[in-house]
């Protein structure tokens, strides 16, 4: 395969500033947590900025101090852990109508957290100060202007979110350039221009910023959500427009359909807009960032997430595949270990000759993609799939498939025949399942007999008990998730299934299947296949 070495496209720069810094402001700790199903501990939330600081992001907005004792906490909390680069950024509004700054408890609660960053929103859209808060348009300047003022008196560094402004704009752009004036009037450092609805073009975002950059002298940032899915789209107009603060969320998590996904939004102001960003020196722990941030949540990385899925630069089709040997510009937009991703080759019937040579090679299998090997080993591949395995998210399986073909093969063991017997008495006790197992390895057999919670749990108990007087090693696998999927048919319960088990000995993890109409032959397949690779890779040999 040819080795680029060097970005593989060259980036789209017209009419955007060589070299402009943009600063990335990450609100993953606060807009992010309003997300559905979203929800951070303490603790979370420290080693979430930890994570953020060593990814280079230069604001961290912690949370809101005045709105729940968890956030207090944070704040006191984060003073003591030695951030090497991010600024922490304390969130809360502008002050009450009808309070003064000096009195008012979401001020006081933003300066006592101590941080060196307050972050304040306010009203841009004369909708919002008419008929939500029931004031005078006069009154919500006289609240922002008022409440930078006092913050900036407390010697920190104020940035004014504008909320709703690009609706407010668009309904009535004079008053929403005014309020834009009074934040900057009071001494705000930053003035943030808000997709609150995340319902704004990118046609409409570029208008707007140009005609705000000819009224307001301080720098301006975007804050956009993704309601129409244009968030990051909308970051990048901003910036190109003129904006140098970009917020965000990694993952692009938070309230309704999420904001800007920082993940793809640095990736793209480094490698397409070529935009001075601090994350640049740290731009290959971006998928360990966004893993990490869904890990804490108990959620799995989409596959398809762009620059960092798992599917963002693997290759199924085989026209695909043959291109990529030659050249992976031919199908990869930039290098996937800029971002900390990898290249994967997808076995499937969509699969040719050079996925099959492609995946060999990565096994250290020789095997030329114009063999009568190859050629039967594709044909083997599509009769799998037609009975319905897939090898996607099972490269262990397909690997032991790969190497049954081989003469030299030695299998691990065989199972000569294994029976299953449940038992539950009354509704209230937990049942009980009892796996009977005879398993050969080479001319010697075990038959043994193994409890378990579950049939499947049974029979991995009683097929690790049967194989332990061989192989000692097989109890250090252990089994990390295990998923049935009933295929689509018109037979109801006795439908095929396919079975997928995750499985894991130190540090490897492997994906193993198994197919049948019957889900525990399934689960036994796949079971066999998770121990004999863990055999293989742990470099036992097997017994003949």
């Amino acid at each position: 395969m040819k080795d680029e070495t060097g970005p593989p496209a060259t980036p789209v720069t017209q009419g955007f500033p060589e070299n402009r810094q943009v600063f990335v402001y990450d609100t993953t700790l606060r807009d992010g947590s309003q997300s559905e199903d979203v929800q951070f501990t303490l603790e979370d939330k420290i080693r979430v900025a930890e994570c953020l600081d060593r990814l280079g992001i230069d604001y961290i907005e912690g949370g809101w101090p005045g709105a729940n004792p968890k956030d207090i906490e944070f704040f006191r909390r984060i003073r003591d852990v030695s951030l090497t680069h991010s600024r922490v950024s304390a969130f809360g509004s502008t002050r009450k109508s009808g309070n003064r700054t000096t009195e008012d408890a979401v001020l006081r609660a933003l300066i006592d957290a101590r941080t060196p960053v307050v972050t304040i929103f306010g009203k841009s859209w004369s909708l919002h100060v008419e008929d939500i808060l029931g004031i005078s348009r006069q009154a919500n300047l006289d609240m922002i202007r008022e409440s930078c003022d006092f913050l900036k008196q407390s010697s920190r560094e104020v940035v004014y979110d504008a909320e709703h402004f690009f609706d407010g704009f668009r309904e009535n752009p004079d008053f929403a350039l005014e309020t834009l004036r009074a934040a900057e009037e009071g001494g705000a450092d930053w003035i943030i221009l808000c997709d609150t609805n995340g319902g704004s073009m990118p046609w409409e975002i570029e208008r707007a910023i140009r005609e705000v950059l000819r009224s307001i002298r301080k720098p301006l940032g975007i804050h956009a959500h993704n309601d129409s899915e244009l968030a990051v789209a909308n970051s990048l107009t901003a910036v190109r427009a003129g904006a140098t603060q970009v917020h965000g969320t990694i993952n692009g998590i938070g309230e309704r359909c999420g904001n800007a996904n920082l993940v793809s939004v640095i990736a793209d102001l480094i490698l397409k807009l070529e935009a001075s960003v601090t994350s640049a020196r740290e731009l290959s722990r971006l998928r360990e960032v966004a893993s990490f941030v869904f890990e804490i949540q108990n959620r799995p990385l989409p596959k398809n997430q762009p620059f960092v899925g798992d599917s963002a630069f693997a290759h199924k089709a085989g026209v695909h595949v043959h291109a990529i040997r030659k050249n992976r510009r031919a199908y990869e937009h930039i290098l996937p270990e800029a971002v900390g991703n990898t290249q994967r080759i997808l076995l499937s019937e969509h699969s040719g000759r050079s996925n099959l040579a492609e995946k060999a090679k990565e096994y250290g299998i020789p095997l030329d993609s114009g063999s009568p090997e190859a050629e039967r080993m594709l044909a083997t591949l599509k009769e799998l799939e037609h009975e319905g395995y897939q090898f996607e998210g099972a490269d262990a399986s397909f690997e032991l498939l790969m190497r049954s073909a081989s003469p030299e093969y030695i299998p691990y063991f065989e199972i000569d025949f294994f029976h299953v017997r449940m038992e539950k008495r009354g509704d209230s006790e937990a049942g009980l399942s009892e796996a009977t197992i005879r398993v050969r390895v080479g001319d010697a057999t075990e038959h043994t007999a193994a409890l378990g919670n579950g049939p499947v749990n049974a029979l991995d108990n009683a097929l690790r008990k049967a194989l332990g007087t061989f192989y000692p090693g097989v109890n250090a696998i252990t089994l990390l998730d295990y998923k049935v999927r009933v295929l689509a048919g018109a037979h109801g319960t006795a439908s095929r299934v396919r079975v997928l088990i995750e499985s894991a000995m130190d540090s490897r993890k492997w994906g193993t299947v198994g197919v049948s109409e019957n889900v525990i032959t399934a689960s036994l397949l796949a079971l066999k296949d998770s121990i004999v690779y863990g055999l293989l890779k742990s470099g036992t040999v097997p017994r003949g």
